[in-house]
């Protein structure tokens, strides 16, 4: 056990949207939600601003829309995201080249190896407390400095505490749970608050009237591992009385991304069953694009009702982050099993990763709808959320997308339709700017790369 809460986690607050409002004074202050603006698209993340209305990540678009029309609504820019994030983690590793990112705007960071290592090993608990918290507000301070980007901080003993203290601390803020504090911290929250516990194992815990931290950690290692088994429910118990021993490991090179539920009641209905490949495909993407990789391989598992376990999986030609093409193939792979005894669980993944590339144009235009209307706070443009960049995607024109005019400067698209495109030309370093509207096929008009959110110095 550590004697000085040497662990911090950082979550950069609603990182998307807050580089969206940062790059675009307009809308600063005003709600924005970027996400898949296609049929099917799910919302990446919303501004702080967006939540008050009740949008969060991972809610249908559509439904995001009816909470919220006066928001700003725009596909992403990959470009801008991972600039950003490159400075967030340099400063990290500043710290210390214990660096464990876990996707773009969100790390572990062990401040115990580095420059702070001699001085933490000689401090007193509360002596070390203070280090640790001077470090973070400077780090704070420095992301804020370099971006204009806020984050919240959480530091403890353990990385379980670290995240559970970066929670309390958003948005913008900083919480340190002091050793020996972290059972206090933990045995109100409910049990949905440790990592690992999910909908199906909440509600067998809650049948067995277990609903809080401090439940789990009453009930002892021996009822927990008879109701989730030997490796769930020994690991359950030790976090529930905060006991995390796991290190940061920097850099970690993911061999595959995948998400999987498992199912209350059997399910027989086939269209239940592509419904639920559809939702996981969507969350599935989304870990994908938060930890700015794509991948080849789409892999589907399925437990039957008699826990035999089948996986099936497709290779595609080239790396793909597109959620409509990992869920239609995950579908075609799903129709080569028999689900007639019914499923108890569903698995989607993607292997074979590589960085981000961007997803061949022509797949993702037969996923787009045409014809748009242009609106103020960007309209119902059906794409998917990473925009292209370059000649290729010269005359599709996506709202939030960075361009160049040849008179007037650079600026964003608003709205694009019925052959006409409209720009707002506005930079991060000045005042929000005037709106034009141009011809789609303007020559003058041309994609543009994403500018810096601080003035070159």
């Amino acid at each position: 056990m550590r004697t000085v809460p040497s662990i911090i986690h950082l979550d950069m607050d609603a990182f998307f949207a807050a580089v969206e409002q940062a790059a675009k004074p307009s809308l600063r202050g005003k709600p924005v939600v970027v996400g898949g603006l296609g049929g099917r698209g799910v919302v990446s993340t919303a501004s702080y601003e967006a939540r008050a209305f009740g949008v969060h990540s991972a809610l249908p678009m559509a439904q995001a829309r009816r909470l919220c029309p006066n928001a700003a609504f725009l596909a992403g820019r990959f470009a801008a995201y991972r600039e950003n994030s490159d400075i967030v983690m340099g400063l990290l590793r500043e710290r210390s080249p214990l660096v464990e990112p876990l996707s773009l705007d969100e790390a572990f960071v062990d401040l115990e190896a580095g420059p702070y290592a001699p001085a933490l090993a000689g401090a007193g608990p509360a002596e070390g407390a203070q280090l640790v918290l001077a470090v973070a507000e400077d780090l704070r301070a420095d992301i804020l400095a370099r971006t204009g980007l806020t984050a919240s901080v959480g530091a403890a003993g353990s990385k379980l505490m670290a995240k559970i203290a970066s929670e309390q601390a958003k948005p913008d803020g900083l919480v340190l749970v002091e050793i020996g504090s972290e059972r206090a911290v933990l045995s109100p929250m409910p049990v949905r608050a440790l990592p690992g516990i999910g909908p199906a194992t909440e509600q067998a815990l809650r049948r067995a009237g277990l609903t809080t931290v401090a439940d789990l950690a009453d009930a002892g290692e021996a009822e927990l591992v008879q109701l989730l088994g030997r490796a769930h429910g020994s690991g359950v118990h030790h976090m529930a009385i905060g006991l995390d021993g796991r290190p940061v490991v920097p850099d970690r090179d993911a061999k595959s991304v995948s998400v999987e539920d498992t199912f209350e009641v059997d399910l027989a209905d086939r269209d239940r069953i592509l419904r639920e490949i559809d939702l996981l495909a969507a969350r599935c993407v989304r870990r994908l694009r938060a930890a700015g990789r794509s991948g080849r391989t789409v892999v589907l598992k399925v437990r039957r009702f008699d826990f035999s376990t089948l996986t099936r999986s497709e290779t595609l030609r080239g790396p793909t982050d597109d959620e409509a093409v990992i869920a239609d193939t995950a579908r075609r792979l799903a129709l080569q099993v028999d689900t007639t005894g019914g499923v108890r669980l569903l698995g989607v993944g993607v292997a074979q990763l590589a960085d981000y590339t961007q997803e061949d144009l022509f797949a993702q235009a037969a996923h787009a709808a045409e014809g748009a209307v242009e609106a103020e706070a960007g309209p119902a443009v059906e794409v998917e959320p990473v925009l292209p960049a370059g000649p290729a995607a010269a005359r599709r024109w996506l709202p939030g997308q960075d361009v160049l005019h040849a008179e007037h400067g650079p600026g964003w698209v608003q709205g694009s339709g019925v052959g006409r495109v409209t720009v707002r030309f506005e930079t991060p370093y000045g005042p929000p700017g005037r709106v034009r509207t141009f011809a789609i096929e303007d020559p003058a008009l041309e994609p543009a790369d994403p500018l810096p959110l601080r003035p070159p110095p």
